[in-house]
């Protein structure tokens, strides 16, 4: 009964933390009404979250030895809290902002302290049933955070969107005070502040978030703003590495942990993974909307049954990679995400609701499959006391996964949308035989009911078209890169169990 009362503690802060990170997306629109910001400047609401965000999650682990991993926590959510309440009652594009990125400091350390957490509270041999209960927060939460904000803001105000999260968050600091319980291998420490590791990871991270959430607005290394913000945070992540593996007594970020193979290969299977998911949740919507004229409301209708697919799926893995090697569900997991997007590469403007409900149920299952056995895996040879270091750097580099498949897609579709423009135009001259035919089609259709020309209907079916190949590009590229991860499989040394002492460890 306590492991239920840990697991719901350690699970909401983080799902809120999480859903956060996207149910801002479809309240600018909103916002920018409200606080009389232009587009370019009200994307700054997202970016300034994420950047925090990103800088403090690795930092996790050092802060939790500094401070007490129970007290880091309870100080995140109190902060997370008031901060939400602050961006509720901004006056000003400026004041959200930095309310912002005091949000995205008190959530970056709710993800990997939850995780480690969880994986303390259970034994190495039911690391499954743990990891399937973080994966289903970790992936439901941006699945839910586009629907809940779009209702939140079209039926009250988008200030709700902050506002909901303070009753959530003070339930959550008392559980927190009363349940959770820091081990006796996780004493605070007094460390000496490892202030150059700080300022490399600030800049790194810092940079490069802002890199990938405004490349392609900014037409990527056209613009001397990215390409400055790019060669910074380059020289800053090396910089860091350097210094973190070579310099600092106590490093904020313990990149030996990539020496373990488990812990390489997973991550980086990790990222892949997520690169898929995000890419694929951004578009798809998308798709939906502009192609096909669906409403927010049946555009959240199509993303709607994957979450009924993974609250079964998750469990069921969770069990299954208990049970058997996982390198087996993590094999299915990976195939059916690949083939996921392969069927969204397939789609076309005649395509039917239930077209577009199907696939993306499939990476639901697939998502579950993979996420649960590959965290076993990924942490399978890890020291539970070093585990507060392991998990931050997951959740980061996940992170990035998600922020890279969002600026990969979006620079691929808009890209492409226009080369295909151009070669579909090619055909649109008074010589094309098939050409004339349709326009002098359409004259004898729109003369009685409007003055438009019939040239711009096709014109704007041209465009549309265009898009609706570039955005099949894109899912096609999605479903290549995850399918090459099965290559990784064969690296993982498969998780064995002994018992000693009275408990189960992962054998070296």
């Amino acid at each position: 009964m306590k492991r239920f009362w840990i697991v719901l503690t350690v699970m909401l802060p983080t799902f809120i933390e999480i859903l956060d990170t996207t149910i801002n997306n479809v309240a600018l629109r909103h916002i920018q009404g409200s606080l009389s910001a232009g587009v370019d400047e009200s994307t700054w609401i997202i970016t300034s979250y994420l950047v925090s965000n990103a800088i403090v999650i690795p930092m996790a682990g050092w802060l939790s030895r500094i401070f007490g991993r129970k007290n880091y926590l309870i100080f995140s959510i109190a902060l997370f809290t008031i901060s939400s309440f602050l961006c509720g009652i901004s006056w000003s594009l400026t004041s959200l902002i930095f309310f912002r990125v005091l949000q995205g400091i008190g959530g970056g350390g709710l993800q990997p302290l939850s995780q480690s957490i969880l994986l303390e509270i259970f034994p190495k041999e039911k690391y499954g049933t743990a990891m399937a209960i973080y994966g289903m927060g970790i992936i439901m939460a941006p699945i839910l955070g586009p629907i809940a904000g779009g209702w939140i803001a079209d039926n009250f105000s988008w200030r709700w969107i902050y506002y909901i999260n303070i009753p959530v968050g003070i339930v959550s600091i008392l559980m927190t005070y009363l349940v959770i319980e820091d081990p006796p291998y996780l004493k605070r420490e007094k460390l000496r502040i490892d202030y150059p590791g700080i300022i490399f990871l600030a800049l790194g991270i810092g940079c490069l978030q802002i890199v990938l959430d405004k490349g392609e607005r900014e037409d990527w290394f056209d613009s001397k703003f990215i390409i400055i913000l790019s060669i910074i945070s380059l020289v800053s992540l090396v910089l860091l590495i350097w210094w973190e593996l070579k310099k600092a007594e106590h490093p904020v970020v313990n990149f030996r942990l990539f020496k373990d193979k488990n812990f390489f290969f997973g991550n980086l299977v990790m990222f892949f993974t997520f690169v898929n998911l995000f890419g694929s949740i951004i578009l798809l919507p998308i798709y939906v909307q502009n192609l096909m004229g669906y409403t927010a409301f049946l555009a959240g209708l199509v993303l709607g049954p994957a979450g009924i697919v993974q609250l079964i799926a998750f469990p069921l893995s969770g069990k299954i990679s208990d049970k058997i090697n996982p390198k087996i569900p993590l094999a299915f997991g990976i195939i059916m995400c690949a083939y996921s997007t392969h069927i969204m590469s397939l789609f076309n403007l005649q395509a039917g609701f239930w077209d577009f409900v199907y696939p993306r149920a499939v990476l639901a299952l697939g998502m579950a499959f993979v996420i649960t056995p590959l965290a076993v895996m990924t942490v399978a040879y890890i020291p539970k006391e070093k585990m507060q270091d392991a998990t931050p750097l997951s959740a980061v580099i996940r992170n990035i996964g998600g922020s890279v498949g969002t600026a990969i897609v979006t620079t691929i579709v808009s890209q492409r949308a226009q080369f295909h423009q151009f070669r579909l135009i090619e055909n649109l001259t008074p010589y094309d035989i098939p050409y004339q035919i349709a326009v002098e089609k359409l004259n004898e259709y729109l003369q009685p009911r409007t003055l438009l020309p019939p040239e711009g209907a096709i014109y704007r079916e041209l465009i549309r078209q265009a898009q609706a190949i570039a955005f099949n590009e894109a899912f096609w590229i999605l479903s290549v890169g995850m399918l090459s991860m099965l290559v990784t499989i064969m690296f993982f040394r498969r998780p064995t169990y002994k018992k000693k002492g009275g408990t189960h460890d992962a054998i070296h």
